[in-house]
């Protein structure tokens, strides 16, 4: 398994070794020895959403107490996943990673706390599954905007193709978002 850092410090792309053959694959999607040193989280919850082509879930966040880390994947189909640092204090603060997860790739993105997050679907269905190292909290959340003018994010899919809940609609631009993760801002 290659845990592989990004640009953005804290979020790291996971490779994991595939063992293939002609009666199909076998790989480790995660090891809590392997990721020892390099990730340090203790996973509580998964999670797992089905969407079609065009789906674009986020860009979400939980605050503290509640904030959490995930360990995001597709088990079938393509998304483009997006992960935005909204760290107050962090030098990447504002700045976003994008990368293509898919069943095929079988790349992992691990996004630590004092990030939004989201995805879009790129193939015609896909099953998107994650880790959290905390419970999500409702009266925790919240949400930027998709297409914020500040963060200018570019989901290779045309906008009239999106299809967004009623609440990824209504998100808040970015740097109006609730300010939080003081204690998270200066990165390690």
């Amino acid at each position: 398994m290659a845990i592989i850092d990004t640009p953005i410090k804290g979020l790291k792309v996971i490779e994991p070794k595939v063992f293939g053959d002609h009666r199909g694959y076998f790989f480790e999607s995660y090891n809590k020895e392997l990721f020892q040193g390099n990730i340090d989280v203790d996973f509580v919850q998964d999670n797992e959403s089905f969407s079609s082509y065009g789906v674009l879930r986020g860009l979400h966040y939980q605050l503290p107490p509640h904030a959490q880390s995930k360990l995001v994947r597709v088990v079938q189909g393509e998304v483009l996943d997006v992960a935005v640092d909204i760290r107050e204090g962090s030098i990447t603060y504002g700045q976003w990673f994008s990368i293509r997860l898919s069943a095929e790739n079988k790349k992992q993105l691990f996004i630590p706390r004092g990030f939004a997050h989201g995805f879009v679907v790129l193939s015609e269905t896909a099953i998107f599954v994650y880790k959290c190292d905390n419970y999500y909290s409702k009266e925790s959340e919240g949400s930027i905007i998709y297409n914020d003018s500040t963060l200018n994010i570019d989901w290779e899919i045309p906008f009239e193709d999106m299809k967004l809940s009623e609440k990824d609609r209504l998100s808040e631009s970015f740097g109006t978002h609730q300010k939080y993760f003081e204690e998270f801002g200066k990165t390690k």
